[in-house]
């Protein structure tokens, strides 16, 4: 009797990384994008800062390869707009120039920039300084992603005290704090730096709970880290853990009933639309409703600050 042999395991499949690469000149695209797919990339291109921009709507990359000086709205202004949008702010930006002056090279890291080639450009360089910051984008995405769900922020400050980076659900929360005009940047600094010196600091959200930063220490290059979470008001606690919400259910749920869409929820919160509609789900199976309207209605009575 012949026994079956055993099937080969299939290795699980690798994503290729995914980089956009946007310069007005065909043959530098056309250049790149031969150099970046022997490399194993997925590529994108566009032209301008627009199509950039319409690029980045359909499928967020890893990484971008920008030219500094284009028409319209030059790499600057852009990648400025990129950094400013928390959904995209994580995505390494490497600028392409041929300008060598100290000035420009240090707006481009003023802006969000993590590193530079000068045109001509060297392929073998550019690839070795592209592979390392999609790698280490990767691994800050998915420690990022592991506290968001957790329901806690994470804030990084440079050594002049101000905001390096912050996670989407820091983002939100320094908002609802702070607001967003013009002030509230060095208004939310000013509380971080607080917590900084003092190694935890608290803000009063009234109705909606209190914000607490604490110190998580010093990182690479002199950065320090700050670890936000939320804790609701003690009513608000008590009706969450009859219903057993997580403290990510009950964002999702408190946007909801703010009328925004799956598709705001995610941009608002740095996640996938699929992992809305998950956490979705478990609400409504826990709450016992079946439609958006009824589980906003009940969101009115459970989270009275909505």
């Amino acid at each position: 009797m012949t026994s079956t042999p055993d099937p080969v395991a299939t290795p699980p499949l690798v994503t290729p990384p995914v980089i956009l690469v946007v310069d007005d000149a065909v043959d530098t695209l056309r250049m790149l994008g031969d150099a970046l797919v022997a490399e194993g990339y997925v590529v994108l291109a566009a032209r301008d800062a627009e199509e950039a921009l319409e690029r980045f709507e359909v499928a967020v990359p890893d990484g971008v390869l920008l030219d500094a000086v284009m028409p319209g709205m030059d790499g600057f202004a852009l990648c400025e707009h990129l950094k400013a949008t928390p959904v995209w702010s994580h995505v390494p930006i490497v600028f392409m120039t041929g300008l060598s002056e100290s000035d420009q090279i240090l707006r481009g890291f003023a802006c969000g920039g993590v590193d530079y080639v000068v045109k001509p450009l060297r392929i073998p360089e550019v690839m070795a300084r592209l592979a390392t910051h999609v790698r280490n984008a990767r691994v800050t995405r998915l420690a990022q992603e592991a506290v968001d769900v957790a329901g806690m922020g994470t804030v990084v400050l440079d050594t002049q005290g101000r905001m390096a980076w912050r996670s989407p659900q820091a983002t939100a929360w320094l908002a609802q704090a702070f607001g967003v005009d013009a002030a509230a940047s060095k208004r939310a600094s000013e509380w971080l730096g607080t917590a900084l010196n003092h190694d935890n600091s608290t803000f009063d959200l009234g109705r909606h709970g209190r914000l607490l930063a604490r110190n998580m220490g010093q990182g690479n290059l002199g950065e320090s880290m700050l670890l936000l979470t939320l804790t609701p008001d003690s009513a608000t606690a008590q009706r969450l853990r009859d219903i057993a919400l997580t403290p990510r259910e009950t964002e999702v749920l408190s946007w909801l009933a703010k009328g925004k869409t799956n598709r705001d929820i995610a941009e608002i919160l740095g996640m996938s639309h699929r992992t809305v509609n998950k956490h979705l789900e478990h609400v409504f199976e826990k709450l016992g409703v079946e439609t958006r309207s009824a589980a906003a209605a009940i969101a009115g009575r459970l989270l009275p600050q909505v």
